[in-house]
Parts: structure tokens; C-alpha cells; sequence
């Protein structure tokens, strides 16, 4: 059994809570995720952001929102 990566409760519900706030600013390219969240200014860390933004495009992907 292979398992995933965990992501926090946190990531999960600012990942989700973003994309449907705002579906217009994020797409499916990570790259162009973590330039909308660093114009948003929520997050200092580089950590987080890139952990958010990779969140979001699986939330995007999945059609979760």
C-alpha cells in the first residue's frame, strides 16, 4: 500500500475556502496559484503557499468546490 502525502486541516480548508471565494484568480498551473497568492498576501511563508497552491490545483482538478 502506498500512501500520500498528508496535508493539515488547515491547507485543506484555505485551499478550498479560497477557490470558492475567488474561482477566477487560481487555475490549474501551480506556478500562476502561487503569484495569486502571494498578490492576495495571506501567507508570509514560501512553505505554505507552495503547500496551498499545490492544494488548490488538486481542488480545481477535482472539481471539489
Amino acid at each position: 500500500m502506498i500512501m500520500g502525502r498528508i496535508r493539515t486541516k488547515f491547507v485543506k480548508g484555505l485551499a478550498e475556502k479560497l477557490v470558492i471565494k475567488s474561482p477566477d484568480k487560481f487555475s490549474m498551473d501551480f506556478k500562476s496559484n502561487v503569484q495569486a497568492l502571494k498578490d492576495i498576501n495571506i501567507l508570509d511563508e514560501k512553505f505554505m503557499r507552495n503547500r496551498v497552491a499545490g492544494y488548490i490545483v488538486r481542488v480545481i482538478s477535482k472539481k471539489k468546490f
